[in-house]
């Protein structure tokens, strides 16, 4: 597992984020690819986060969940599965169309809740 000082620019617009249960990476990690969570493998793709939407993407997915782990990918890394496309609010959003290999991973850091049940991201990032 990556620590978080492997990342030296979270802001890199290269990147792509995807927050997951710590279970369901633990499995990606036993198998050494990502296939999704079960509501990317019902839509079809996986759904990634730029830095500006993973605020959002936390409060209106996750809210309140515990032991997640925000995961930083190398979104040139996936090559052309990787697609940007409208989504929440005509954002666009990075969808993968493919399984994610665990080579294209750059971090993995924990989303701890604070004291108000809120997400709380490392510095710089969101």
């Amino acid at each position: 597992m990556h620590r978080q000082d492997d990342l030296t620019d979270p802001q890199d617009p290269d990147l792509v984020w995807k927050i997951a249960p710590r279970a369901l990476w633990e499995e990606a990690e036993a198998q050494g690819r990502f296939d999704g969570a079960p509501i990317d493998i019902e839509d079809g793709f996986i759904h990634f986060s730029t830095g500006a939407q993973l605020r959002e993407t936390a409060a209106k997915h996750f809210a309140g969940q515990k032991d997640l782990l925000l995961i930083a990918v190398d979104g040139p890394a996936l090559g052309a599965a990787l697609k940007y496309e409208p989504s929440r609010g005509g954002d666009l959003f990075p969808h993968l169309y493919a399984p994610m290999p665990l080579t294209a991973v750059r971090a993995i850091m924990p989303l701890p809740l604070d004291d108000d049940g809120k997400h709380v991201f490392p510095e710089g990032l969101a």
